[in-house]
């Protein structure tokens, strides 16, 4: 068996104002195996709660809200009822004691199906029978509840609220659904259905006051997610979603780190590999879009006319399958039915990008299929990729890999800096402070990065805060610099593990470094006579110079330290030692010491020449990885060595210590 894939009610967070689209085009369905239906055990409330939440805090920006604030929404008719003030109404039980109870979303009190007390407050309610103020439905009052928030009493909703499902789980609670997908109530009383939910907040409150019951508001400090495309607050709603288990993959992806197996650098996102694997919880693979893989599942129904089966009647039958005829075969096999008295509907949910995602490094080279594609270049070696993904796609696809394949996809995994700005600040389009490569690259006026605003889904009072930030850092623009010094400069940066503070002034200090490469090239080309044939080293040593021997044993020291350096990974280390040689080294000492050498007796002058285009030649193939159209310029404009006629620098040998 592969995987379990499980059905199991949990909250899902959508944009109730963009309402869940649905694939309904046919497509080919993945290679998954034995997918199933199981109900599962919750883990530990809190550990649910803070899954969820990173979920949150992961796929949306929050909006952190000190005070009641008029948000402006489009979905209702009063801005300022979109705000998130701490509304308090009176809660009766049916003996007659009274309390009152907090909320920060009063609408969803439609849905309540218990009240949360604290017991060493109102604990004159615990265990007692609540009768709800406008649904025909009573419940209990129980105790966990921080007793300084609001009233020390809170309602609770475990359809549309993270805390209050996790209530509901430990207390086998009911969960009802007052909120629709297009963002409507949905509930049985006829004066708030049908209502947008932020309207449906002042109506609410409306029949509070008619009733005596709504106890007024306070200020209250939250933090708000909200959708980066329609700019709507998110809602939390209940949905049924295919999970996947991931305990058993986890353990085996741990392993491989500690076995050493895999290795991970830094070192210090060890750590958070195991966190994230030891808590590991169950995947939900269920994504509810356009766009996808579709998930391989089939619900299975009889067609008109065929006694039920009492299996498939007695519960809600799914199989799998990687084609529709496939599933229908296992369906048959299980009721033991004929084939057409069944009729099977495919999930119309999509697979998480993720997952497609984790079945990259072998399915891009024919797996299933044993193709050659897949012998010869799976696994591969090396993963280059940001930390913040850690688990998001590198340890699904070491779990993907050792599952579907038995093999590891790679063999070690590097993870780079995250880039900021300047100022250390995430780069946000709110603070203007975005650095597209492109304007690095070509270089961009300030009225240019004021126009592109323009083209952007910002509202007024973003775009006019992204001038400012644009004005601050940016007052004559930002200079052109090139996709070499770009690149260079992004290596240079701090050691490993530490976020990159970019700033254009550094990098337009390393295109001045590229200039500087440029020109002692041209100085090298203009220092050799026409038609040039560099002779081999084992001829010219021995009257080498002590300033030729010397400049020959800094090409051989720097090459050591940067073969070094690549075997740890610390590039910064590299880039330091490629501007030390070219810049202290060879510029500022060899050239100008040779100048005198290049006019003297013609043997001198010969051996100088090789020696120069030995270390120009050995130095623009050592920055061939940070600077490639820098050296390939130069290296097509150097004359070849007899031994070596490499069309590219792409395909020169790196160099060595044996070499030099």
């Amino acid at each position: 068996m592969y995987f379990s894939f499980n059905v199991q009610l949990r909250p899902l967070i959508v944009d109730p104002e963009e309402p869940s689209k649905y694939s309904t085009a046919k497509v080919d369905s993945y290679k998954l195996y034995n997918l199933e239906r199981k109900t599962l055990k919750t883990g530990g409330a809190d550990s649910v709660t803070q899954h969820l939440n990173t979920v949150i805090n992961m796929e949306f920006p929050a909006m952190e809200l000190s005070s009641c604030t008029g948000l402006g929404l489009r979905t209702s008719k009063d801005a300022s009822s979109t705000s998130r003030p701490l509304d308090s109404l009176k809660v009766k039980a049916v003996k007659g004691h009274e309390t009152s109870a907090a909320t920060t979303r009063i609408r969803t009190m439609l849905g309540d199906i218990a009240i949360a007390v604290h017991p060493d407050d109102v604990n004159h309610l615990i265990g007692q029978k609540v009768q709800h103020l406008f649904v025909d439905r009573t419940f209990t009052a129980s105790e966990t509840v921080d007793k300084d928030f609001g009233t020390g009493a809170v309602k609770v909703t475990p359809a549309h609220d993270f805390n209050d499902y996790d209530l509901g789980e430990r207390y086998s609670l009911d969960s009802v659904t007052i909120l629709g997908g297009d963002g409507t109530i949905d509930c049985p009383v006829p004066r708030f259905n049908g209502l947008r939910r932020f309207d449906a907040r002042l109506e609410v409150i409306d029949a509070l006051k008619e009733k005596g019951l709504y106890g007024g508001q306070e200020e209250h400090a939250m933090v708000v997610p909200v959708c980066s495309r329609s700019s709507d607050i998110v809602e939390p709603l209940l949905k049924e979603q295919w999970f996947a288990r991931c305990d058993n993959l986890a353990t085996q992806a741990i392993a491989a780190v500690e076995s050493g197996e895999l290795s991970i650098c830094p070192k210090m996102h060890c750590k958070t590999w195991q966190h994230w694997l030891l808590n590991i919880r169950d995947w939900c693979i269920s994504r509810q879009l356009w766009w996808g893989h579709r998930i391989p599942a089939y619900r299975v129904s009889f067609r008109n006319g065929h006694p039920k089966n009492q299996k498939a009647d007695s519960e809600n039958m799914w199989v799998s399958g990687r084609c529709y005829q496939e599933a229908l075969e296992k369906a048959a096999a299980q009721l033991n039915v004929n084939e057409e008295h069944l009729e099977l509907t495919q999930d119309d949910d999509v697979l998480d990008t993720w997952f497609s995602s984790a079945l990259f490094p072998f399915a891009v080279h024919g797996w299933p299929s044993q193709t050659d594609d897949l012998d010869r270049f799976y696994p591969s070696t090396l993963l280059e990729t940001g930390h913040d993904i850690i688990f998001f796609w590198v340890a699904r696809m070491v779990m993907m890999g050792q599952k579907l394949t038995g093999r590891l996809p790679f063999k070690e995994v590097y993870f780079h800096s995250m880039v900021r700005d300047a100022h250390g600040r995430k780069m946000s389009k709110s603070l203007g402070n975005v650095i597209d490569p492109v304007d690095v690259i070509q270089g961009a006026s300030l009225e240019d990065l004021h126009a592109r605003l323009e083209g952007n889904l910002l509202d007024p009072a973003e775009k006019e805060r992204s001038r400012r930030g644009q004005a601050a850092d940016y007052p004559r623009g930002i200079p052109e610099c090139g996709t070499d010094a770009l690149r260079f400069t992004l290596c240079t940066y701090k050691a490993q593990g530490e976020d990159v503070n970019l700033d254009v002034n550094t990098v337009q200090t390393y295109r001045f470094f590229c200039n500087k490469i440029w020109n002692a090239a041209l100085f090298t080309l203009n220092a050799l006579p026409d038609n040039f044939e560099p002779s081999p080293m084992s001829e010219m040593l021995a009257d080498c110079s002590i300033m030729d021997r010397w400049i020959l044993s800094r090409l051989s020291d720097t090459t050591a330290t940067i073969y070094n350096g690549f075997q740890g990974y610390d590039f910064p280390i590299i880039t330091s030692a490629i501007h030390r040689f070219w810049v202290q080294n060879l510029c500022d000492v060899y050239l100008e010491s040779i100048k005198l050498s290049l006019r003297a007796d013609a043997h001198r002058a010969w051996v100088s020449r090789n020696v120069l285009l030995t270390c120009v030649d050995g130095g623009v193939r050592l920055i061939s990885p940070f600077m490639p159209y820098l050296s390939e310029e130069i290296f097509q404009r150097l004359p070849r060595r007899p031994e070596r006629e490499d069309p590219s620098i792409c395909v020169a040998p790196y160099p060595t210590t044996e070499e030099q």
